[in-house]
């Protein structure tokens, strides 16, 4: 397990902090005591957002447009739609300069017969962000978690490991800190940023599984 004092005291930006996936994980951050603030296109929406979240679970959350949130945050989760990524990215590379930034974005499409992997230029969505942000320190994690689960105020342990990937290690277990705050999820080490292809990619699997097993399915790492 990992020293969740590491992460005690840090400030935790969620970019696209109003999308599924983004009001998850900030839901369940804010609810373990970080301090929380949620970044979107639009202030307005970021500050509603916090407002439903701050009064569903209490603790510190606050909303501002997506560089204002990354300026204030230590540690920089990134779960904007990949279509936006490239571009988000670039207009903020050098605000967050000199800050731990994860990615969990995962480059799909989706067809008649499902969830499928896009090829990416670069490898995988962890590595563009890494590409275009060399002042920052990129660590992938947060890919293959059920925003259904994390959005739930019924479920409160959220079943599932968080595989973290990176090239840094006082930045990988900073992030695998940040994921074991949530209950339930355990971060694991899970490689180099040059092996963020296939976690994402595997979130297609996942999400065939909960098509055909109307579920919600997470990633156990067995023998550790």
């Amino acid at each position: 397990m990992s020293d969740e004092s590491l992460i005690s005291g840090k400030t935790i930006a969620v970019l696209g902090g109003t999308g599924p996936q983004g009001r998850g994980l900030a839901r369940r951050f804010a609810a373990a005591g970080l301090e929380v603030v949620i970044g979107s296109r639009s202030a307005d929406r970021a500050e509603a957002t916090a407002a439903e979240l701050a009064e569903a679970v209490g603790g510190s959350l606050r909303g501002a447009d997506n560089a204002a949130a990354a300026a204030a945050g230590d540690v920089v989760v990134v779960a904007v739609p990949w279509e936006g990524h490239k571009e988000l990215l670039l207009e903020l590379a050098e605000v967050l300069a000199g800050k731990v930034v994860v990615d969990c974005v995962n480059p799909l499409g989706f067809d008649k017969q499902g969830a499928y992997a896009l090829p990416v230029e670069e490898g995988s969505a962890t590595q563009q962000a890494a590409a275009i942000l060399t002042e920052s320190t990129v660590v992938g994690a947060f890919h293959n978690v059920s925003a259904v689960k994390l959005e739930d105020p019924e479920v409160t342990e959220v079943d599932t490991d968080v595989l973290v990937l990176g090239d840094v290690r006082e930045a990988t277990d900073l992030v695998r800190a940040l994921a074991d705050t949530i209950p339930g999820v355990r971060g694991v080490y899970g490689g180099r940023l040059r092996n963020a292809h296939q976690v994402e990619a595997f979130t297609a699997n996942l999400i065939s599984i909960n098509r055909r097993y109307k579920a919600h399915s997470g990633l156990r790492i067995t023998d550790i």
